[in-house]
């Protein structure tokens, strides 16, 4: 296995890949949840300095398997995916640390706020796919933000002044993508 995927535009497989995250819930517990409606395309070039990555997430497709949490996470409170209905990351470089890690950077933007943020990514592999000419390729990717720096503000506090929900939240990415194979005529 090369330590960089062939050349090509790749698209995600949301059925084969997870946007997870994980926050803390009280101190104590840690909450995990994803977005079920995403996608995105990979453009893989000659090097890693020549390739990108463009992925937009549908926030009201979020899910932590509780109704009322759901809701809650998807009010002003948090997300207001009324107003801000879609979280998008643009990649601005990807570096390679050697082997099979790599630092993709870009940009997140959540609520209309964007800031920079890092992935430390793996490239977990590439081979054929069940369709004819087709490749997969694939990606973890992991980062930690603070979600106040997306004006993610909602405070709710213990007596004790211990946060109901942690400032920061770890983003887990598991991305399986495939070229497109055109239509034969």
């Amino acid at each position: 296995m090369s330590n960089f995927p062939a050349a090509g535009v790749y698209n995600i497989d949301p059925v084969h890949s997870t946007f997870t995250f994980v926050a803390r819930h009280l101190v104590v517990s840690k909450v995990r949840g994803r977005f079920a409606d995403f996608a995105g395309t990979i453009t893989i070039g000659d090097t890693p300095e020549t390739s990108s990555a463009l992925v937009t997430v549908q926030a009201n497709s979020i899910t932590t398997d509780n109704e009322m949490r759901d809701a809650h996470i998807k009010s002003n409170d948090f997300l207001a995916q009324e107003t801000y209905p879609t979280l998008t990351f643009q990649s601005t470089s990807l570096t390679s640390k050697g082997g099979s890690e790599y630092v993709l950077v870009g940009d997140l933007t959540i609520r209309d706020v964007t800031k920079s943020v890092t992935f430390n990514v793996e490239f977990t592999g590439e081979g054929p796919t069940f369709v004819p000419g087709q490749s997969v390729i694939g990606f973890e990717a992991t980062t930690e933000i603070d979600r106040r720096d997306f004006n993610v503000n909602f405070e709710g506090n213990l007596e004790n002044g211990a946060a109901v929900v942690s400032h920061k939240i770890v983003i887990e990415l598991n991305v399986e993508a495939a070229t497109v194979v055109e239509a034969q005529g």
